[in-house]
């Protein structure tokens, strides 16, 4: 029905939703650990009003139930705030049974955004962002070229939080190699105790192009955690969290154990499985079952 450039990806959880091409790769694209849209077909791009509002025409013609939209690529939150309405505003023209638009977002594209404007598009049902902080520790995120720090990403999810939109954060167990492990878990909690997201889900580094980037981040030898250390640092990051009510996940087919539950609720729960991990009383995912 749709052409995309490929790859395309997306959330887990919008494997129900129609996934609507707006921008294409990622107009950031440094970060260390992310092989997804280093293609040369990949190279960030905008698609023209037209193109968007000619797909929403063919799927309203299609006459397929729509409720979700998902904006892709990457990086459709770095459009303006213009654009953005204008998207919203067609998606409710031809598809009016939609009930939530989501998208990725990069905190560095809401600098440009009021809590206002965010508010309008909350209004045209845009009302989830995926968030992919990836570390709350400035070190490793100095590291790995995010090009954000605990600070933009603390303000970016405040103003997410203010414009009445869900945030659901990603937070890459790993990221911070074996020498930064534990304060890339203790500055990863202290940024979502302050940011109290909707959701936060952790997956496990996955490089599956080989670690030469990363090796370059960090002087030459980036040092993978091996399974026990990763679980020791899923251990520190859940003692420091004090959330009130997040729905936390990480059961992605990167983990090796998957940890599902409502922080802090399930707090004590989720932190027993991790030592019953540790003791090997657990079982845990095997090599060939775990994947992007």
């Amino acid at each position: 029905m749709l052409s995309y450039i490929e790859p395309v990806f997306r959330p887990p959880s919008e494997w129900k939703s129609l996934i609507l091409q707006v921008t294409n790769g990622c107009s950031w694209n440094r970060c260390a650990f992310c092989d997804m849209y280093t293609q040369e077909q990949k190279r960030f791009r905008a698609f023209k009003l037209e193109k968007v509002e000619q797909d929403l025409r063919r799927v309203a013609a299609s006459g397929v139930e729509v409720s979700r939209v998902f904006l892709a690529d990457g990086d459709a939150m770095t459009l303006p705030f213009a654009r953005l309405e204008q998207i919203c505003e067609l998606i409710h023209r031809y598809l009016p049974n939609v009930s939530r638009i989501s998208s990725y977002c990069l905190p560095r594209n809401l600098g440009n955004k009021s809590v206002e404007q965010l508010q309008r598009l909350r209004q045209l049902k845009l009302s989830l962002l995926y968030v992919g902080c990836e570390s709350g520790d400035d070190q490793v995120l100095a590291r790995i070229g995010k090009g954000e720090s605990y600070a933009s990403s603390l303000a970016a999810l405040e103003k997410i939080r203010a414009a009445g939109i869900k945030s659901s954060v990603m937070i890459l167990n790993g990221l911070g190699g074996v020498d930064l492990s534990k304060q890339h878990a203790l500055n990863s909690a202290r940024l979502m105790n302050a940011a109290q997201p909707d959701y936060l889900s952790t997956l496990v580094v996955t490089l599956p192009l080989g670690q030469e980037r990363m090796d370059s981040a960090f002087d030459g030898d980036f040092q993978m955690p091996d399974q026990r250390q990763l679980l020791q640092e899923m251990r520190y990051l859940l003692q420091e969290l004090e959330l009130e009510q997040t729905i936390f996940r990480s059961d992605h087919a990167s983990n090796y154990l998957v940890l599902k539950g409502v922080l802090g609720r399930d707090k004590a729960r989720l932190l027993a499985m991790v030592e019953e991990a540790l003791a090997g009383r657990f079982a845990l995912r095997a090599e060939w079952q775990r994947g992007l």
